[in-house]
Parts: C-alpha cells; structure tokens; sequence
C-alpha cells in the first residue's frame, strides 16, 4: 500500500497545488472552459487546498500502512475516486466542450478506485487469523 499511499499524495497533492495556485487554468484543462466569477475561484481554491490536504495525509501514512487510521483514509480514497469519477464523467457527458484531461482524469479515478478496493481487500486477507504474511 506505500505505492498507493506515494501515488495518491503525488497525484492529489499536485491537483491541490494547481487549483490553489492557477484555479483557472486547472479548470479550463479540465473542464474546457477558464473560471469567471470570482466566487468560482474561491471554490476552486478550497478544493485545492482540500486536495492538498489529501496528499499530505496520504504521504505521512505511507510507512503506516496497516494501522486502522491508515486503512480508514483508503476507505475514505474509494468514497473520493468514485465520487470523482462519475462527477467528472457527467461533466463531459452533458458538455459540449470538455478540457484536454477530463477523461484522462475520469479513467486515472476509476483505476485508483480499483487500486483502492484491492488494497483493502488485500490487507483485510492478510489480516484474518491463520494467515501468515
């Protein structure tokens, strides 16, 4: 799971960066279309600094990978990924424009969805009595 972890804060981390730094831009490689209203602006940087968030919690549990507050923030990773996926999916289905990553993040989001899943999946195995991992 530290590969999960490292990916996850790499990927997150980055996007947070972007929207907290370059709100318009990140939405118009995104979403096709550069932000206008200032209150769109606002909302694209609490979500940066969310995503930020992210990255940093997912970076410091990378060497804890097996504790349950560590597994709890995976959990919380599939519930996000998913989450994301079919908004940004609905998103280009409905829009005549889309930005040049939209589906390239809808698909990236459906993989570490599955990453995600396999890893609990995994790690609940390995825990269950009788095995020796």
């Amino acid at each position: 799971m530290k590969s999960l972890y490292a990916t996850t804060a790499a990927i997150e981390g980055g996007a947070g960066l972007a929207l907290l730094c370059l709100p318009s831009a990140a939405a118009n490689l995104l979403l096709g279309a550069p932000l206008q209203q200032p209150a769109a602006f606002t909302v694209a940087r609490i979500g940066g600094a969310g995503l930020l968030t992210l990255g940093v919690a997912c970076w410091l549990a990378r060497n804890d990978a097996q504790s349950p507050a560590a597994r709890g923030l995976i959990a919380a990773m599939v519930i996000y990924n998913i989450g994301v996926a079919l908004i940004l999916g609905s998103a280009g289905v409905r829009s005549q424009s889309v930005g040049i990553i939209l589906w390239p993040a809808v698909v990236l989001h459906t993989v570490m969805t599955a990453w995600c899943i396999m890893s609990l999946r995994s790690s609940s195995i390995a825990e269950r009595p009788g095995n020796f991992s």
